[in-house]
């Protein structure tokens, strides 16, 4: 079994930079405000052989209320599940009231825990160590998460009693100041992605929590409550699939704290990351402009999409057939996305979701011979042929696969840089419809026929050059006979 370690402590003493060092990630938010870790935050990690999977958590202060209590519960469970504990202790701010607190917590639930002591740089080790004692953990590893010092000596205390990879390969220690290196993330072997996105507050998380089937990410009744992308991989009916949590993306105009500019960012990111997106929104609010500019990033991105309108629960008929109808007028370019009507609090509609992300995954993915995509371009051209262009029609000869999700579908011709964008279009929901894709946009690409011996000049010979002269000045004579008969 891999072993899976939790870091754990109160706010801001460096556990979220400690993650992105042992990870050699920059997935974890790292900041100079407390409480910006909210949500558990796995990352998969190796040290000479030996893999693990890390854990970063919240802060744990103690005196927790509102939504603090919710991070503080996602720690406390995070310290359940782990094999081992780092519990870290800041060395320039010492010992406080949370730490002993903290300490006798892990005491009590017999884990195996190791005291670490962090930010040890530009002070005296010893002396910050030694202020730890009182704790009762024994003697504090001292390191330096921001600069990598000491981490090898923690691995090697922590990880030393866990037997080696089967597959072993070399792998370099986590030296001092050295540059993060994100290590390859999982295959699409180990499951579709599905990337959860939208506006703040409108049930991203509570859904993420009712496909789970358990309380794995926090919800609480303020918008901004997310603030990393939070990867779960998890199986379902023998199928693997991996749910991103994201968090809500407001008007560029409305952000003005820097950690939402991060969070953001993440968001973007996850959306590039996966391979569906499940876009909500809320029933009650409608399709808003907003909701449209998120919606065409996705786009632009090629990533399969699934529309679900949360909160549909409660709403009178009324309001139901308004919003469908506002569906159906503001959505037109995304009509062949599958929309469902759900309540993730009450869990109305959301298994539901899975045949429509199965879908849209196959059909993003899947791929078609050269043969069956030119015989779809030739009945297209067939029916309907392309428009005339200064007296020459555009000819379109054959097509070919050129990628996936978003598909890629790359036809060559003559005169192909002229081909009307209506005309892509008619080409585009052709080939949806005949090969009955549905919840991915199609790219057409267009590839024209070059001319070998275009820009090419042959160099005459001089006969050539005598004759070329003797031509033009029997042509002269020629003309100017003509001018003196006239």
């Amino acid at each position: 079994m891999v072993p899976v370690i939790a870091l754990v402590g109160r706010p801001n003493v460096g556990k979220s930079t400690m993650f992105n060092r042992l990870t050699r990630t920059r997935d974890a938010i790292v900041g100079d405000l407390s409480g910006l870790t909210r949500d558990r935050q796995y990352g998969e990690a190796r040290w000479q052989g030996r893999s693990y999977i890390l854990v970063d958590t919240g802060g744990i202060s103690g005196d927790e209320h509102g939504m603090d209590e919710k991070m503080a519960e996602q720690s406390l469970l995070a310290i359940e599940e782990a094999d081992v504990v780092l519990f870290l202790v800041d060395a320039r701010a010492g010992l406080t009231a949370a730490d002993q607190m903290i300490s006798e917590h892990l005491r009590k639930r017999n884990k195996r825990s190791y005291l670490v002591a962090n930010k040890i740089d530009n002070i005296d080790p010893n002396t910050a160590i030694a202020e730890f004692s009182p704790l009762g953990m024994g003697n504090a590893i001292g390191v330096a998460g921001a600069q990598g010092r000491g981490i090898n000596n923690l691995l090697e205390a922590v990880l030393s009693d866990f037997p080696r990879d089967k597959e072993e390969e070399i792998d370099t220690d986590v030296a001092e100041g050295e540059e993060a290196v994100r290590i390859p993330g999982p295959s699409e072997k180990d499951g579709i992605k599905i990337a959860i996105i939208g506006r703040p507050n409108v049930g991203k998380s509570t859904l993420v929590n009712r496909m789970l089937g358990e309380d794995r990410v926090i919800v609480y009744d303020e918008p901004g409550t997310t603030r990393d992308s939070i990867y779960i991989p998890f199986e379902r009916n023998e199928e693997k699939y991996t749910l991103i949590d994201t968090a809500g993306v407001r008007k560029r105009g409305k952000i003005h704290e820097e950690v939402e500019k991060f969070s953001v960012v993440k968001t973007l990111q996850a959306i590039k990351d996966a391979n569906v997106v499940i876009f909500v929104m809320d029933a009650r609010e409608g399709v808003v402009d907003h909701d449209l500019n998120l919606l065409g990033f996705a786009l632009e991105a090629g990533r399969a999409i699934v529309i679900a309108l949360n909160k549909w629960d409660g709403m009178q008929p009324g309001e139901r057939d308004y919003v469908k109808t506002e569906l159906e007028r503001r959505l037109f370019f995304v009509d062949f996305a599958d929309i469902h009507f759900i309540s993730a609090l009450h869990g109305t509609g959301v298994g539901n979701l899975y045949q429509s992300v199965q879908n849209s995954f196959k059909s993003a993915v899947t791929r078609w011979p050269t043969s069956r995509l030119t015989q779809i371009l030739e009945d297209a051209v067939s029916d309907h042929q392309p428009p005339m262009v200064n007296g020459r029609r555009i000819k379109l000869r054959y097509a070919h696969l050129g990628g996936a999700n978003p598909p890629i579908i790359v036809i060559h011709g003559n005169q192909v840089e002229k081909v009307p964008k209506s005309y892509s279009r008619y080409l585009e929901n052709t080939y949806r419809r005949v090969l009955k894709l549905v919840g991915t946009p199609i790219r057409i690409e267009y590839k024209g026929g070059e001319n070998p011996y275009e820009g090419n000049k042959n160099a005459l010979t001089d006969r050539q050059v005598n004759k070329k002269r003797r031509l033009m000045s029997h042509h002269k004579k020629a003309e100017k006979k003509r001018k003196d008969k006239r």
